[in-house]
């Protein structure tokens, strides 16, 4: 069995979060283990039945509400694999609970969470703040900031830690609904210059 362990896997929208952890999951399940990803419900870009990465890539997945009670509800499938990935975990329910089931999951097996670094308001999201300090390794992606200088129709290219929600091209008003499921037609990577928080 692979060694138990938490880690986290984080940062803004197109770094590649999900591409790494199929990435790793695929190298356990060539080794030989078992392995399992799950994906809330919530999701459903590109598939509702597997995750599915910015750049195509795929993988089956279990699909459960992003709750403890569902969490509880297949616990025996879970501990029944070797290794476990949770994609876009940022849309599980922020509760103590599900924090110490996630703990105790990783105690017996190789656990590894995908996360948003930060919501479209540049703050950090509940579930994920609780959650980093118990992980045995963080793996930070960035991406690429895309904002273009509109004096030299440039892309900005620097690192990105940001994600930029767009509504009609513009940025999103700060009393926008949290949680908006999208991709390239709705957000940007943007480094922290860039990132602009509309009140």
């Amino acid at each position: 069995m692979a060694a138990s362990g938490l880690y986290v896997i984080t940062g803004p929208m197109f770094a590649g979060k999900t591409t790494e952890l199929l990435r790793i999951l695929n190298k356990y399940r060539i080794a030989g283990y078992r392995t399992l990803l799950v994906k809330p419900s919530i999701d459903e870009r590109y598939s509702s039945r597997e995750v599915v990465s910015h750049d195509g890539i795929r993988m089956e997945a279990l699909v459960i509400e992003p709750t403890l009670s569902d969490l509880v509800r297949v616990s025996e499938v879970l501990h029944s694999h070797d290794v476990i990935g949770f994609d876009e975990f940022q849309f599980f329910e922020y509760n103590r609970g599900l924090v110490d089931f996630i703990l105790e999951l990783s105690d017996e097996r190789t656990t590894y969470v995908a996360s948003l670094n930060l919501d479209f308001r540049g703050e950090p999201w509940e579930i994920v703040k609780e959650l980093l300090p118990y992980a045995d390794e963080i793996q930070t992606l960035y991406a690429v900031c895309t904002y273009v200088d509109p004096e030299t129709g440039r892309k900005c290219g620097k690192p990105a830690s940001r994600t930029q929600r767009l509504i009609d091209g513009k940025p999103a008003p700060y009393e926008s609904p949290r949680i908006l499921v999208g991709g390239k037609e709705s957000y940007e990577a943007r480094c922290r210059k860039h990132h602009f928080i509309i009140k």
